[in-house]
């Protein structure tokens, strides 16, 4: 999830981030960001344009999602909320467990069972296949909703530490390496390129957020509908 909007806010927060660094370190240009701020229709001086992002011509890459599940505070922050919805993966894995048991009956004993009992068999798993289905589409939207909220949260933190890290750096460009080609345009990035640990070291750094202690899963998720260990067999017709 996400890639896309990571990109996008990180755009937005490198834009508010720059536009801070530019006033900080241009001691003898004062700004009245107040005044601004209070009344933004009102002309009284002209706001000047954000500072490029670097005078650097160097291209780096930094996996955003890595990053933002990597820090301190985003691995705890993902192991709570596993830990969150394991109540919900065990009721889903009971009611998985069930329609497993119902189709191997209806596969061991369909010739066996009459017209009518046959009917019934098949109509209770259709429906308990629905009810099935649409309790893990609605956990994995939840699940992906929260962990959304985190993403956001971190990412608005840890986007200047971006900026700050390539002017520092002299990098001119930073690309996102979330995802790989074809579902990212970056078809590839050496990693010599790759500026993820430092951001993280940074990060960590600042957040004082310390290591969880537990080795956990870092991106869990509810049973897919179709697909995986807990996928259900098409009933037999």
């Amino acid at each position: 999830m996400t890639s896309k909007f990571l990109r996008l806010l990180l755009a937005v927060a490198a834009l508010f981030a720059i536009s801070a660094l530019a006033q900080t370190s241009s001691a003898s240009t004062p700004s009245a960001p107040s005044a601004a701020a209070a009344n933004p229709s009102t002309p009284a001086t002209a706001p000047a344009g954000p500072a490029p992002l670097s005078t650097g011509t160097k291209v780096g890459a930094i996996n955003i999602e890595g990053a933002i599940f990597g820090c301190n505070e985003g691995r705890r922050d993902i192991e709570a909320l596993a830990k969150k919805f394991e109540p919900k993966q065990n009721e889903l894995k009971s009611q998985n467990d069930e329609l497993e048991g119902l189709k191997k009956q209806l596969s061991t004993q369909q010739d066996k069972l009459n017209e009518e009992a046959l009917a019934t068999l098949k109509k209770q798993i259709e429906s308990k296949q629905k009810v099935f289905d649409r309790a893990v589409q609605d956990a994995q939207e939840e699940f992906g909703t929260q962990r959304q909220e985190i993403a956001s949260r971190i990412l608005q933190k840890m986007a200047p530490l971006v900026v700050k890290h390539a002017t520092d750096n002299g990098f001119g460009m930073i690309i996102d390496t979330s995802k790989p080609w074809p579902d990212s345009p970056i078809l590839m990035a050496g990693g010599g390129l790759d500026i993820t640990a430092a951001v993280v070291e940074a990060y960590n750094a600042q957040s004082g957020v310390p290591a969880p202690t537990a080795a956990t899963p870092a991106k869990p998720a509810a049973p897919k509908p179709g697909t995986g260990a807990t996928k259900p067999a098409a009933p037999k017709q």
